[in-house]
């Protein structure tokens, strides 16, 4: 019996240890609702209409013509790794002068950029100058703007 018993010991430690090492699901932005969704119609909902629907828009357009957008992001993170995004959508709800919606418009991965630092360094106009430089740099340097005899404790 204690061998049974140590066996199941052992097989629940390492489930334990199995879960710690598991992906961390996250969801960021708007809930994606499909029922919902399909059921703003163009050329019969309005701006008002949508917001009961669908609630608060994600984001505003500031120019041009009104359009609203819902974001939606499903993020995994792995132990000790970044988050990267597994599953992203951006829905689109058109309006016209009057408030009344025009088109409906989905997309996903397909227009998500990846961007890749340039290093951990801002590149800046000037002289690249070594430790050393920055150093002992300014010897000899001191003092200089005032001529000889005539700065502060001279005659």
């Amino acid at each position: 019996m204690p061998k049974v018993l140590v066996q199941g010991t052992a097989v629940a430690a390492l489930g334990l240890a199995l879960a710690g090492c598991s992906s961390i699901t996250n969801h960021r932005g708007y809930i994606n609702d499909e029922v919902l969704i399909a059921s703003v119609q163009p050329g019969l909902d309005n701006q008002q209409s949508v917001r009961g629907t669908l609630g608060k828009p994600t984001l505003v357009s500031q120019f041009g013509d009104p359009v609203w957008y819902y974001v939606s992001s499903r993020t995994e993170q792995a132990p000790f790794r970044q988050p990267t995004i597994q599953q992203h959508t951006v829905l689109a709800v058109q309006f016209d002068e009057a408030g009344n919606v025009v088109s409906t418009d989905r997309s996903g991965m397909e227009q998500v950029v990846r961007i890749s630092p340039d290093g951990d360094e801002t590149p800046t106009l000037g002289r690249e100058r070594g430790f050393l430089q920055d150093l002992f740099g300014n010897i000899g340097t001191v003092g200089t703007g005032a001529p000889a005899g005539r700065g502060p404790g001279g005659p």
